[in-house]
């Protein structure tokens, strides 16, 4: 009895040893692949460059806020680039997001993004742009930008024939002048079109310097009207509607977050509200000599793809758009007794 009982013993020890070696052989396996992948990370050997090399990329869009034209700017990006090949859920990944039109938010996608070193970032208006520009600094990501109305103006290129930096894309310049020429036609006994403007979007300060540099040419007088968040905008509106026969509105994204305000506060003191883009005039804007920024968007995808083919962005030209047409809204139109004059009959665009 004795004797078996030692053989039992030994052959549980035997066993027990066995399953120690095992159990540390195991544990080896795991540390090392762990040291393997974060030596991975720390060596920037990610799953995008990863993807890329085996004909998959991941970008990230970021849009600064939810409305009309940058959402088609949005639209028209992603046609673009499928245009060129780069499809999303065949080879493409897009990381979507939006800042709801706050710049600290469009600051932290933006880092986001670089931190995951995606293969391109896509930055929809000019705060957006502003972030992406400078999370990527020092990394080899580039920042394709579009609705940026003077990219310039905003330090994202320094000009618009030689970028400079990992940095371009399509701007979309007001046709401003084309937009007084019409309110005129509109409204010729107008004199004075007030201009509301928030006083940190560099677009919307160059676009009404360039206002106020042409109204006098077709006799109108420029009433501006600085805001520095949402907030300001209702009792900034109440002001500037006594002061002005019409109100001409910009690109500005935090006026166009508020344009219902906007709207609503003109239409009751009787004053009609022209937009700068068709979905302006969609939501309510008498009428527009306004960009096609679904078309813009799909300009900025195919750049995009050429960068992701390979071509420098630092030498690659921003695209300027600046031709407008004419939108109307015939509903708006008649509330505030306005006709199409005579020279726009053949080439406006009814909105529904």
């Amino acid at each position: 009895m004795k004797k078996s009982s030692s053989l039992l013993k030994l052959a549980l020890c035997t066993a027990i040893i066995a399953s120690m070696l095992g159990g540390c052989g195991n544990s080896s396996k795991t540390e090392t692949t762990a040291t393997a992948e974060s030596a991975a990370e720390s060596n920037g050997e990610t799953s995008s460059k990863a993807d890329s090399a085996a004909g998959s990329y991941t970008i990230g869009i970021s849009q600064l806020a939810e409305h009309g034209s940058l959402d088609n700017c949005r639209e028209g990006f992603i046609k673009g680039l499928a245009e060129e090949g780069f499809i999303e859920g065949e080879n493409l990944t897009i990381d979507y997001q939006n800042a709801q039109g706050d710049t600290a938010n469009a600051s932290v996608i933006a880092q986001n993004f670089v931190s995951k070193k995606y293969n391109l970032v896509c930055a929809i208006a000019t705060p957006s742009a502003m972030a992406c520009y400078n999370a990527a600094q020092g990394t080899d990501i580039p920042t394709i930008f579009t609705a940026v109305s003077d990219p310039v103006a905003a330090e994202l290129v320094e000009s618009l024939e030689a970028p400079g930096s990992n940095c371009t894309g399509t701007s979309d310049a007001l046709p401003v002048e084309d937009q007084l020429k019409m309110i005129r036609a509109m409204m010729p006994e107008a004199k004075t079109i007030g201009i509301m403007y928030t006083t940190s979007e560099v677009n919307s300060i160059s676009t009404l310097e360039t206002y106020k540099e042409l109204a006098p040419k077709y006799d109108f007088e420029i009433v501006e009207s600085g805001v520095s968040s949402s907030s300001d905008i209702p009792i900034a509106l109440d002001a500037l509607i006594t002061k002005v026969d019409c109100i001409s509105n910009m690109t500005d994204n935090n006026v166009v977050n508020n344009l219902d305000t906007v709207l609503a506060k003109a239409t009751e003191a009787g004053i009609p509200v022209f937009g700068s883009e068709i979905e302006q005039v969609v939501n309510g804007c008498a009428a527009s000599m306004g960009l096609d920024y679904v078309e813009l968007g799909r300009q900025t995808g195919k750049m995009a793809a050429a960068v992701l083919k390979g071509e420098d962005a630092a030498t690659m030209p921003v695209q300027v758009i600046s031709s407008g047409s004419l939108y109307v809204n015939s509903e708006v139109m008649s509330q505030f007794n306005l006709t199409i004059p005579d020279e726009y009959k053949d080439t406006y665009t009814e909105v529904e």
